[in-house]
């Protein structure tokens, strides 16, 4: 069986579905459900576990959360309840579920679905995928193996937490134009190529199906595309995980 499921939890919704993980194609309608308010680890467990049940499917299950993740235990909260700091996610996920579970950071994971199916697939070099959306995450790639939890859109710029000046919920807060937007972004990624000089750049997160809107207003010498999973990336790149760590 090749089959495993994808479950991306994200600071407004949490969505699921069953992958087929030697081509990313996903078998299933993708579930999505609010993530609940205050994003507490019980009340998110309860919705990860609804989502696994709709699926009715056994198989190993990846669940990609916001957070930095090492062994299992999530070490941070981004965009979630500070009560996710430290807190042993894939124990709690694995008693829920009854069986085996990975976990692994939101932006990792989609960065592994579109390095092995998507934009990045067959680069060598440095690449770092960055999603738009609540926050920003990142992933990073040195020839196609994942250096996990970079974090890189908490870098500071101008004295601020970035990710809060040029997510996508930032451009919704402050009512940005595209324009407008795509000059906060242009900042972070000319910043960004500075510190690491990388051979691509890969835009997700679910804004990214509009990228003909933006992306070409950001000017940089890094080639920038668009992920080609758009805001499926994460849950593809959890199952892969499951798959391949069950």
């Amino acid at each position: 069986m090749t089959r495993a499921i994808g479950i991306d939890i994200g600071g407004t919704g949490i969505k699921g579905a069953v992958v087929e993980t030697e081509t990313g194609e996903l078998l299933t309608e993708r579930i999505k459900l609010d993530t609940p308010r205050g994003g507490k680890p019980d009340e998110i467990a309860v919705v990860v576990k609804e989502i696994y049940q709709q699926l009715d499917e056994t198989a190993p299950v990846g669940v990609c959360v916001p957070s930095v993740v090492k062994n299992g235990i999530t070490k941070s909260a981004a965009n979630i309840s500070d009560e996710w700091i430290d807190f042993k996610a894939q124990q709690k996920f694995e008693k829920d579920l009854g069986q085996k579970v990975i976990v692994i950071n939101d932006a990792d994971a989609a960065g592994l679905a579109e390095m092995r199916f998507g934009a990045g697939r067959g680069k060598d070099g440095l690449v770092i995928m960055t999603t738009l959306g609540t926050g920003i995450g990142s992933a990073m790639f040195i020839n196609g193996q994942l250096v996990p939890n970079s974090e890189l859109g908490h870098v500071e710029i101008g004295g601020k937490d970035y990710e809060k000046v040029a997510s996508y919920r930032a451009k919704e807060r402050y009512q940005l134009s595209f324009d407008r937007w795509a000059k906060r972004l242009q900042r972070y990624y000319e910043h960004l190529e500075q510190l690491f000089t990388p051979d691509l750049f890969i835009v997700g997160g679910g804004i990214s199906k509009s990228h003909e809107l933006f992306l070409p207003k950001i000017q940089i010498e890094t080639e920038l595309v668009p992920a080609e999973f758009r805001n499926n990336s994460g849950i593809i790149g959890a199952a892969e995980q499951a798959f391949e760590k069950q």
